[in-house]
């Protein structure tokens, strides 16, 4: 697909509800309309069909007048553009607006895995394996391609359909960067409870090391139901993580 499709976007797709709203976009459901071409995408040099004419979408709407960079936009959107992994959630189009810019992205419907930790309390050796498990392909494919998510938290985590098998898949990738040889990134960001040390030591961090540290984080939620790492006042937080300190309080680890 081209990077940009500059196109009336209501030709192609019927726009419905809602699904949710952040700081500068929103989220809708859509359909594509059923007489319109295929979509492909361009994957490692090859074309495939990743969207078909009927199917349902979601549209997240960016309000770019709320942006403060749009080049965090565009690097978000590059990223994606390189993505196509069952456990990573798709970009399929873009559509670019003088005052919006619009991302057709597969539509997921089984929420975050934040509201299953909260509806179950805490998850099964066997269950959390299977969502690890799936983590784990995500972020190594990400790896791979030199893709560092560094947001991961239960709340990035999007399950396929309500069903109790469905897939796994990785959202948000707003603070992801690409990383080249002798890269180092020095950005502070991410989820207090989920970051990683040395994001914190303000030194610089060239791997995908840091995703590993906060899928741990999410892996310890899994099994007991809450974090590692808690803290009402951020400096103390931060020094509990700088120094690892977390134990596993009986009866929750027994």
């Amino acid at each position: 697909m081209g990077f940009f499709k500059k196109s009336d976007i209501t030709k192609l797709y019927e726009i419905g509800d809602e699904l949710g709203s952040g700081n500068f976009a929103k989220v809708k459901k859509a359909k594509r309309k059923a007489k319109t071409a295929d979509v492909e995408k361009e994957v490692g040099g090859k074309k495939k069909v990743v969207l078909k004419a009927g199917a349902d979408v979601a549209i997240k709407i960016i309000d770019k007048a709320k942006v403060e960079d749009m080049q965090d936009i565009q690097r978000e959107i590059e990223i994606m553009n390189m993505v196509d992994h069952p456990n990573v959630i798709n970009l399929f189009e873009i559509f670019d607006e003088p005052k919006k810019m619009n991302l057709v992205l597969e539509l997921v419907t089984g929420g975050e895995l934040f509201d299953r930790i909260v509806a179950k309390g805490n998850y099964s050796e066997k269950d959390a394996a299977t969502c690890m498990s799936q983590l784990c392909q995500a972020l190594d494919y990400l790896h791979t391609k030199k893709i560092v998510h560094r947001d991961l938290k239960p709340e990035n985590l999007l399950y396929a359909s309500p069903a109790d098998d469905a897939n796994l898949k990785v959202a948000d990738f707003g603070l992801a960067r690409m990383l080249t040889a002798g890269d180092m990134m020095k950005t502070a960001c991410g989820t207090p409870g989920y970051v990683a040390p040395e994001i914190l030591k303000n030194k610089g961090y060239d791997s995908g090391a840091v995703d590993m540290w906060s899928a741990g984080v999410i892996l310890y939620i899994l099994l007991c139901g809450f974090p590692p790492f808690y803290e009402e006042e951020l400096p103390a937080l931060f020094d509990q993580i700088l120094h690892a300190r977390y134990d596993f309080p009986s009866p929750w680890w027994d």
